[in-house]
């Protein structure tokens, strides 16, 4: 399935990129890249998304690999879907997977990208898997809301 190069990417931007700040960052350092805008601050995240903690690394990474092999097998039944859903998937599967990947090698999520305007602050910190399942997220609500406006157009219409 073509569609699982989309996977792919993300989890490969994301594990280059958290190799490039292991590398070149000790724990809770900071870079300014964009002024205020964009920080990159090297954190840890032993919880799950927005740092939430109420369980194990094991069963983070357990509840992560159930749900990419869950995403998997749904992408390939939906294999015939339209291509937006599809990508959809493809960019949540490809963040839960890097994020998964992060959990079994170090036991906690590494996180980076900090955005905020002058004093204010996003509340958490992310990484480029945390960006690939939001994408996919806001697609899937997306596609969710229009599919609904054009069923309740039809209606109207055939009404």
């Amino acid at each position: 399935m073509a569609i699982l190069f989309y996977s792919l990417l993300v989890i490969v931007l994301d594990q280059i990129s958290k190799v490039i700040i292991k590398s070149r960052f000790n724990l809770h350092e900071t870079y300014e890249a964009a002024g205020s805008i964009l920080r990159f601050v090297y954190v840890q995240n032993p919880g799950i998304a927005f740092g939430f903690h109420f369980g194990s690394a094991w069963f983070y990474a357990t509840f992560a690999a159930i749900a990419s092999l869950a995403l998997l097998i749904y992408l390939y039944r939906m294999r015939q879907s339209a291509f937006v859903f599809r990508l959809a998937l493809a960019l949540i599967l490809g963040g839960a997977i890097g994020n998964l990947i992060d959990r079994l090698a170090y036991g906690q999520v590494v996180d980076f990208i900090e955005i905020g305007f002058a004093d204010w602050r996003w509340p958490y910190i992310f990484n480029i898997a945390d960006i690939g399942v939001t994408f996919g997220m806001i697609i899937l609500i997306a596609l969710t809301l229009f599919e609904k406006d054009e069923k309740e157009s039809a209606d109207i219409s055939s009404g």
